[in-house]
């Protein structure tokens, strides 16, 4: 999905591809859905369009699900799971992974860190989650499963990496989200960084922490997709 911070971890994996002459690495094709948004296309339309996009490139484009990964930061973190939980209730093939990086999937707001982490974290405030969560519901409750992807039943899903910072304001979604999910029996690679803030991989360059995930969150997709 639309991620600049996704599309940091593809750059560096062709980079590092480059440099060893991995002619398969290089090769990797990137979808980046620019899928609607709301307020003007509340829920369904961006679920829709994800799922859409991924059976487009397994029907048309000659994708092969188990060399597929789908993942989004922050919000699309949550629409990543979504997408999963859309997939696997359709009978759809799975990707090989999901990855949600800052994952943000209790749009109730009823993570702890949301609170507690206010005056740590500058990227992300109570008050614009609260409203951005009002214009995406539409006519549904916060607490829906198919609004809040945490409520969902996450039975059967594929393997996930979530990244989350200890100074994250949604530090406790994406814990939250790794603890549902293993208990549903889904493999769960869970990282939490000290220190690090909401999506702080758009600081790679600048901060050697948004480098050194974006190298890891890399690896694994090049392992997982292989």
């Amino acid at each position: 999905m639309r991620s600049e911070a996704l599309e940091a971890i593809v750059t560096m994996l062709r980079s590092t591809a480059e440099q060893r002459g991995d002619a398969a690495m290089t090769a990797r094709r990137v979808l980046s859905v620019g899928y609607r948004l709301a307020p003007g296309d509340p829920h369904p339309a961006a679920l829709d369009d994800v799922v859409s996009a991924y059976r487009w490139a397994l029907a048309s484009a000659g994708v092969d699900p188990a060399r597929t990964v789908i993942g989004g930061d922050s919000a699309g973190g949550g629409l990543t799971v979504a997408a999963l939980v859309a997939l696997r209730d359709a009978g759809d093939p799975f990707p090989a992974a999901g990855v949600c990086l800052s994952p943000w999937v209790d749009l109730t707001q009823s993570g702890a860190t949301i609170t507690t982490n206010a005056d740590v974290d500058p990227m992300v405030h109570a008050g614009d989650l609260d409203r951005w969560a009002d214009a995406y519901r539409g006519e549904r409750r916060g607490s829906d499963s198919a609004i809040s992807p945490l409520f969902a039943e996450l039975t059967g899903l594929p393997l996930l990496l979530i990244d989350v910072g200890t100074a994250d304001v949604l530090l406790d979604d994406a814990q939250r989200l790794a603890n549902r999910a293993r208990g549903a029996g889904v493999e769960v690679t869970l990282t939490v960084v000290e220190d690090m803030l909401h999506v702080w991989y758009f600081f790679a360059g600048a901060v050697p922490e948004a480098d050194e995930a974006i190298a890891r969150v890399g690896a694994f997709v090049a392992k997982e997709a292989a």
